[in-house]
């Protein structure tokens, strides 16, 4: 009942939107969900949306929470890009940033307060510097003055901002530890220390920031193997039972913990480690069932997986399985060719029935049932229909072809009647004949 008055409350603060929108939100910063009235996961969005509306309004946020039909008014939606439903955007000056985390309020409020906020946060202080570092596992900042990197860094906020914070701080905020070789210098702060970025080494700096989004080492969910998808890089997972404390499972999950914090500056270019609570997921990936516990390396770019060819005893064991898959000896599984295409649709629809009939046998029935007897009596008519059809045909030809003989040759008494009827006319025709003769005499 609790929930429900909150909820109920929330609603209030979350503004349905028309047409006018376009016009009357000037310099306002909106969070807006586009939805459909008849959507499945839009409805089950609209709660946790009253609630971002509901907390939004009492931590006095400038962002103003609304809400639109994107079917009634898709003019405007499609102005704002909107492809699916529900799709949550913010909407700040002329930009529109896309939402792509997980729809809880917590997740959906940092995004908002991250994206309305200034694009670079200064850091005045240690102290401001420690409390910052303390809140965020993955921090990036920004040490020295005007420059060409500084612009860079200002532009790739601007597209990145939607995933992480950046900071800027001057060279005497930074803790002690820090050794910068010269400035001005971006820097990535996780795992417990710090890493420069290099141009010559790393490449794009904002190819180099989308990679060291993430710590070293994750906790793997559906979710986040998506989002590693866009860092290009291959996802070195565990995949084990965290309820399962044998040594077996354990064992796997401190390997590769070990490679990621042992053989970062080897590996972290070209890999992402982690582990995966259960093998569901990674069996729908793989369109196999994974005996677990096991590790495997996904190729999230083209869908290709490497599974090693023999058991992992050791850290030394998983160096050389990742070693191996850099040079090309290990064997690539999977891929996103035709017969893998057509072997995903195949499999897709199968896990789909199993999961309807597991869920509710009867429903199962009816949706697979009904159909395919439909198919199958109409099938069944058209067989017999055609057959029947046939054995009509054939007699009707013969009945014709009878009828044909009949009536161009006649029965036997009437062949005979006609025969003797051409008889009689040509003895009369001689009678005839002779009488004209004998008058002729005469």
């Amino acid at each position: 009942a609790v929930i429900a008055h909150v909820v109920a409350s929330g609603a209030g603060f979350v503004e349905d939107l028309d047409e006018s929108f376009k016009e009357n939100r000037k310099d306002d910063i909106w969070l807006v969900d586009f939805y459909a009235p008849w959507c499945g996961h839009c409805k089950k969005l609209e709660p946790v949306w009253n609630e971002v509306g509901l907390e939004m309004r009492n931590m006095g946020s400038p962002v103003k929470v609304g809400k639109m039909d994107a079917t009634s008014f898709s003019s405007i939606a499609s102005e704002f890009g909107v492809r699916g439903y529900p799709t949550i955007k913010l909407l700040k000056g002329d930009l529109a940033y896309n939402y792509r985390g997980p729809r809880t309020k917590d997740d959906i409020i940092e995004f908002a307060n991250r994206v309305a906020g200034p694009l670079i946060r200064p850091l005045p202080s240690q102290h401001m510097f420690e409390h910052v570092q303390k809140r965020h596992r993955v921090l990036f900042v920004y040490v020295g003055g005007e420059s060409p990197l500084k612009e860079k860094y200002i532009e790739v906020a601007s597209e990145l901002i939607v995933y992480t914070y950046f900071f800027s701080a001057s060279e005497d905020v930074l803790p002690e530890y820090v050794t910068l070789p010269e400035l001005p210098a971006v820097m990535v702060f996780k795992d417990g220390t710090y890493f420069v970025y290099d141009e010559y080494e790393d490449g794009d700096l904002s190819s180099w920031i989308n990679r060291e989004r993430f710590q070293g080492y994750l906790h793997v969910d559906g979710f986040t193997l998506y989002e590693l998808g866009d860092t290009g890089k291959l996802v070195a997972i565990a995949v084990i039972d965290d309820k399962n404390s044998s040594v077996e499972h354990t064992r796997l999950k401190s390997i590769i913990q070990e490679v990621a914090r042992d053989y970062r500056d080897h590996f972290h270019r070209d890999f992402q480690f982690g582990h995966m609570d259960g093998n569901d997921y990674i069996n729908s990936l793989l369109m196999d069932d994974l005996t677990i516990p096991t590790i495997v390396v996904l190729n999230t770019s083209n869908q290709q997986y490497f599974l090693p060819d023999r058991h992992i005893e050791s850290t030394e064991d998983m160096v050389q399985f990742i070693n191996n898959i850099l040079d090309g000896t290990a064997e690539a599984q999977g891929g996103d060719g035709l017969l893998q295409r057509i072997k995903r649709i195949v499999y897709d629809a199968k896990s789909t029935i199993v999961s309807v009939f597991k869920s509710s046998p009867l429903l199962g029935c009816f949706l697979f049932g009904l159909p395919l007897g439909v198919i199958s009596i109409m099938c069944y008519g058209i067989c017999t229909a055609d057959t029947e059809g046939e054995v009509f045909e054939h007699e009707g030809a013969k009945k014709e072809s009878g009828d044909r003989e009949l009536t161009d040759e006649g029965s036997e008494e009437e062949q005979e009647e006609e025969k003797n009827g051409r008889y009689t006319e040509l003895s009369d025709g001689e009678l005839k004949q002779k009488d004209v003769m004998e008058k002729k005499k005469d």
